[in-house]
């Protein structure tokens, strides 16, 4: 085996591109984790989007109009969520997975009252997000063309992380979800809405949830396919886990499962069993979050001593 088909400069993109859609799925589960809540739905609020981002770029001919009606339909699967839990205190567990079986069928459901299909549709009036292009000599080496073409919504991930950074640690708005999320009573008793953070946090979540669906039918291509997110948004919250609902270690769970799928693309051009193959990233999710869990166990049982011998 050529290692060197596998190991090259281009795996780096490769990594990149897989992880983007990921990024997007984790900063959406881990903005209302900072809330203390978890957003198993980010799968079924990723699908819907892709599906209105097509639908609506289709028939407007407007890319960013098909993401801002991604951006709509993720905030309003994550507002269902938010009432069911907030409002009425159903299980945020079973919201989610409710919420990811129903994205399942009202897609498939309006694929065959829009556009009369099922499985894929596709079409040259679909308008994809443009990407960007430098045009950087062919002299300066391979290097600088890694970051040539990318499409407008890999860039803008680099945005979102660091905003979301600035607005967890970095503004009031932020210290005040994650006191919400850790000591809700105390958090109110100093005048909070407590029902109020978490909404937002929930809407914000959606929007965010929006974007990677969006990106991932519109910048990848120009089609929506049944089930297209293939439990990217599972892996976004596997992600989040590693990276402690920290925007920035979380984006380095998401690289690792980037690195993960394209390692196994390029394997399966090397004629390893395509089973194997597609089993990587799913096994890669669950070693990381089995050592995010023993770690944060672990430091658990450390606290719990320190504890014990100050007594």
């Amino acid at each position: 085996m050529d290692l060197s088909n596998i190991l090259n400069i281009s795996l780096i993109y490769a990594t990149l591109r897989s992880a983007t859609p990921l990024i997007y799925a984790a900063m959406c589960a881990s903005i209302t984790q900072q809330a203390n809540i978890l957003n198993v739905g980010t799968e079924g609020i990723m699908l819907t989007a892709a599906f209105f981002a097509v639908a609506v770029s289709y028939f407007t001919g407007a890319w960013y109009l098909g993401v801002l009606a991604a951006m709509i339909a993720g905030a309003f699967m994550a507002l269902i969520m938010a009432v069911g839990h907030i409002k009425y205190k159903a299980d945020i567990t079973a919201i989610g997975i409710g919420v990811n079986v129903f994205a399942l069928a009202l897609t498939k459901f309006l694929m065959n009252v829009f556009f009369h299909k099922s499985g894929t549709f596709t079409h040259p009036d679909i308008d994809v997000i443009p990407r960007i292009k430098f045009n950087f000599p062919a002299s300066w080496g391979e290097v600088p063309q890694l970051i040539e073409n990318w499409p407008l919504t890999e860039w803008f991930v680099i945005v979102v992380l660091i905003a979301l950074h600035v607005l967890f640690y970095k503004s009031i708005w932020g210290l005040r979800l994650r006191a919400i999320g850790q000591h809700p009573t105390a958090a109110e008793s100093v005048g909070i809405n407590v029902k109020s953070m978490k909404y937002q946090a929930m809407i914000i979540s959606g929007m965010i949830g929006g974007l990677a669906g969006a990106h991932l039918s519109l910048g990848y291509g120009a089609l929506f396919t049944e089930n297209m997110t293939s439990n990217r948004g599972f892996m976004g919250v596997a992600a989040m886990y590693f990276g402690g609902a920290d925007p920035l270690k979380t984006t380095v769970g998401c690289l690792v499962f980037g690195f993960a799928d394209s390692i196994g693309a390029r394997l399966q051009n090397l004629g390893m069993s395509p089973q194997l193959v597609l089993s990587m990233p799913y096994v890669v999710t669950v070693a990381v979050l089995a050592v995010t869990m023993a770690s944060k166990l672990q430091a658990e049982n450390k606290r719990k001593s320190a504890l014990t011998k100050f007594r």
